[in-house]
């Protein structure tokens, strides 16, 4: 059957507040370096006075997929909740701008567009704090089964399970993917977020996924592994597509036996690491619904990767369209 989209992913809305900080400046805020932490309105407002320099672009780990997804030339719709307010119109505008698909209603009412305040350290590592808000209300009712039977791909982010609409928001659309025969990919996101929901997170991967995104660090929480080899061989075990990111040491691209070691892409100064595992996946999917072999998709996952770790913000600047037809990967 002929689908309409590319991939069809779900996330958090979110607005990306980006500023380059020392690391005094972490210490004396109490950030934690590299992670993400869930923080209230309260602490977003008193963070955004505390950043000197910024800057805002629309963000969320799936809608940054999107866009480097729709850098490449793919088609793709995005489902995730905002306010009607300024920020929420902004991020829609974003996305439509690009040409990806935006439909979900906005919220009338309650918390305002999330943001998430990125402290970005000298040596690149980005610290994400992110007030949820309006990105919560993502609920059931925002899924429409015709909709995931249009992408060849679901792409969902585990942030999600963050609030519970959203997960049961989540649920349902890996229910009308199974249905349809839509393949369903799915990003760990956070080692703390693997932390919280581990179980559920195993329990989804034995029964539902068909694709895995993690980094390292990610991927050993899952399965409370202490080397790579061990994950390696839980990965050989469960037979799905897993793509496996190493930051400076590339990707490891693993189904059932077939396993692809893949180089990270050469980059003159790392910049800002905002959004390499969002860009990766977006090329390791296109690469996917191209119908290219697990290495190519690994390779224009590094590129893509690559490409956003030489700048500021988590979206591409450069078309990853021009450089994967440069690297001959298209």
């Amino acid at each position: 059957m002929a689908r309409s989209f590319d991939v069809i992913a779900m996330g958090n809305a979110i607005v990306d507040v980006i500023a380059p900080v020392d690391d005094d400046f972490l210490l004396t805020h109490k950030i934690a370096k590299g992670m993400m932490t869930l923080i209230d309105e309260y602490r977003a407002n008193h963070l955004y006075n505390a950043f000197s320099e910024r800057r805002e672009v629309a963000g969320g780990s799936a809608a940054n997929t999107m866009a480097g997804l729709a850098s490449l030339g793919a088609r793709g719709f995005f489902v995730g909740k905002v306010k009607a307010d300024r920020l929420g119109d902004s991020f829609a505008d974003s996305l439509r701008d690009i040409g990806v698909r935006f439909t979900t209603a906005p919220a009338g009412d309650g918390p305002p567009t999330a943001c998430s305040l990125i402290a970005v350290a000298p040596d690149g590592q980005r610290s994400m704090n992110t007030y949820l808000g309006a990105a919560r209300e993502l609920s059931p009712a925002d899924i429409k089964a015709e909709d995931i039977a249009a992408a060849d791909i679901l792409y969902i982010e585990g942030y999600l399970w963050d609030a519970l609409l959203a997960k049961a928001a989540s649920r349902k659309a890996i229910a009308a993917a199974k249905e349809s025969g839509t393949k369903v990919a799915f990003t760990l996101s956070d080692p703390f977020c693997v932390g919280r929901y581990r179980e559920e997170f195993l329990e989804l991967l034995g029964r539902d996924l068909d694709i895995l995104f993690a980094n390292e660090d990610e991927a050993k929480a899952l399965f409370e592994a202490e080397t790579f080899d061990e994950v390696l061989q839980h990965m050989e075990r469960w037979g799905g597509i897993a793509a496996l990111t190493r930051s400076e040491k590339g990707c490891v691209v693993v189904r059932g036996s077939e396993v692809h070691v893949i180089d990270a892409a050469p980059v003159a100064q790392v910049i800002d690491t905002t959004g390499a595992g969002d860009q990766f996946a977006a090329g390791f999917l296109y690469g996917l619904v191209r119908g290219k072999d697990l290495a190519v998709c690994g390779r224009l996952g590094v590129l893509a990767a690559g490409e956003i770790i030489s700048h500021y913000g988590a979206r591409p600047e450069t078309s990853l369209e021009v450089l994967a037809a440069e690297a001959d990967l298209l």
